[in-house]
Order: structure tokens, then sequence, then C-alpha cells
């Protein structure tokens, strides 16, 4: 956005012409079919053209496992430039919720 300097030196932001402001088109969310899951492990997998999201729930973690099995119920596979979206609305997220809640800590 260009910037323009009124009479009194101040600088002004210069607003798109109304046309290009009507080409921006408004986003409708359709959740009619959405399914919720809940998931309490992730995992993520990638390659030059795809980040994959596995999610999954694991019941216990019992001290003393050799092995802990996670029954994974949904994949999302993105395009690296979804992936970063979603990498930055997250980051918003979890921002937010600390300023509400205080600072999350993951060991």
């Amino acid at each position: 956005m260009a910037t323009r300097e009124s009479k009194e030196g101040v600088k002004e932001a210069s607003r798109p012409a109304p046309e290009a402001a009507a080409a921006v088109p408004k986003v409708i969310w359709d959740d009619s079919q959405m399914k919720t899951s809940y998931v309490n492990v992730c995992n993520v997998l990638g390659t030059r053209e795809e980040i994959t999201l596995l999610f999954g729930t694991n019941q216990a973690w019992p001290g003393g496992q050799k092995e802990v099995k996670v029954l994974l119920s949904n994949r999302v596979v993105l395009n690296p430039y979804a992936a970063k979206r979603l990498l930055q609305l997250l980051q918003q997220g979890v921002k937010e919720y600390e300023a509400r809640y205080g600072e999350l800590t993951t060991s």
C-alpha cells in the first residue's frame, strides 16, 4: 500500500480503489459436513511437495512400557504454503491462549 504526505506533513496510507476492494471475495465457512475428532498425539512428515500431519490418540502412557501404541485416526496433507499459513495461525492462537491463561510448557 502506498503512502502520501498530507498538508500537515503526516504520512497517510492511500486507499485502494473501490473496484480493487470489490475483487476480494467474501469467504463463507460451510461446516455442514465437518467432522470433529479428539486427538492427543500428532506427528509431522514432509516431502518437497507436501507436509503431512498425522493425528491420533493414546489412551494411557504408563511408565516402563517398551512400546506405546497410538491409534491414528486422521491424516491432513497440505502444500507447503498452506502448512506455513497453518503454522502462523497456530502461533497466533497459542499466543492469545497464553496471554489469557498463562504460559504453556512442553517437555
